[in-house]
């Protein structure tokens, strides 16, 4: 198993010779240093808020954002160690948003990743302070020169993170979401919350690699698109498994969107024809990349494992 530690571009000719599990699970092990390394566990009393930190970020989680963004850097030739950073930012980010969900005001869930949420095994008040903190830690990562040694370029990261995470990106699809329980909704508002709030990370995961690489906008608009109708799918599919499978298969509780009043795109538009929605999104998503030839294998890669995904 290849793993990557490297300052430098991987040539993309080796980069699509390592299958996908293993390029991915070699990802996320580097990106868990990252994010153990930033971390780190202070001394005295606010100890307490690092240490949900670390129960919340490390040790488990699929690492799809931060593959996205190493996969996205690598297609356009940017160096793995900046594209490491910038996917340990978008995950702590991620992280934040997992430990602020599960809080009784908002879908009051015991589990996550399979085992007691963080309000949980800690507190209320020091799950939403480690969230916060979990926050601030991501731009604090991305405006460290360690990312990138251009000011414009780390600048240019913390703004597009920023958006996807605030209230025109994440948490403005959340508020929509809440806003929308036990009402009408249709498969346009229902797709105009995921494009927000699972969408908007997807896509500044993407865009990252374009974004650390200066690349050109033509190969940032292919990007962008990529990750626009995957992350639609992503959903989809997130519907799909919430409707399908059980707690123990997912670890984290099941069927809480219909017993909440939520529409999804599966209670709008049936099992069947929302796995053929994904399905058609997903073949979107892969067109997108042609300009990129082989060098996007893992890109297409990952649109495919995100439909076939059981977890």
């Amino acid at each position: 198993m290849a793993v990557y530690r490297r300052s430098q571009p991987i040539l993309s000719d080796v980069a699509t010779m390592i299958p996908l599990a293993d390029a991915m699970a070699d990802g996320a092990a580097a990106v868990e240093r990252v994010i153990d390394s930033v971390l780190a566990v202070p001394e005295g009393p606010e100890k307490r808020v690092f240490e949900a930190m670390r129960y919340s970020s490390l040790g488990a989680g699929k690492r799809l954002r931060p593959f996205l963004a190493l996969a996205s850097a690598r297609v356009c030739g940017a160096p793995d160690d900046q594209a490491l950073r910038v996917g340990a930012a978008v995950e702590l980010i991620h992280c934040y948003s997992l430990i602020h969900d599960d809080l009784p005001a908002m879908d009051d869930d015991d589990l996550r990743r399979g085992k007691p949420s963080c309000h949980k095994a800690f507190d209320d008040a020091t799950a939403i302070l480690a969230g916060d903190a979990l926050q601030a830690m991501a731009f604090e990562v991305l405006a460290d020169p360690k990312t990138h040694p251009n000011g414009d370029v780390r600048s240019e990261l913390v703004a597009a993170l920023a958006i996807a995470s605030g209230g025109h990106g994440m948490v403005g699809g959340q508020m929509i979401d809440l806003a929308a329980e036990n009402t009408d909704a249709d498969v346009a508002m229902i797709t105009r919350i995921q494009r927000l709030k699972t969408g908007a990370l997807i896509r500044f995961s993407a865009e990252s690699g374009a974004i650390v690489a200066q690349a050109s906008a033509v190969a940032r608009q292919a990007l962008v698109r990529y990750a626009h109708d995957l992350g639609l799918a992503f959903q989809i599919v997130d519907d799909l498994l919430d409707a399908t499978s059980t707690a123990e298969d997912l670890g984290k509780a099941t069927q809480k969107d219909e017993a909440a009043g939520k529409a999804t795109f599966v209670s709008l538009l049936g099992i069947d024809k929302a796995r053929e929605r994904a399905q058609l999104l997903v073949g979107q998503a892969i067109a997108h990349l042609d300009i990129f030839d082989a060098k996007a294998a893992h890109l297409r890669s990952i649109a495919e494992f995100v439909v076939e995904r059981r977890t």
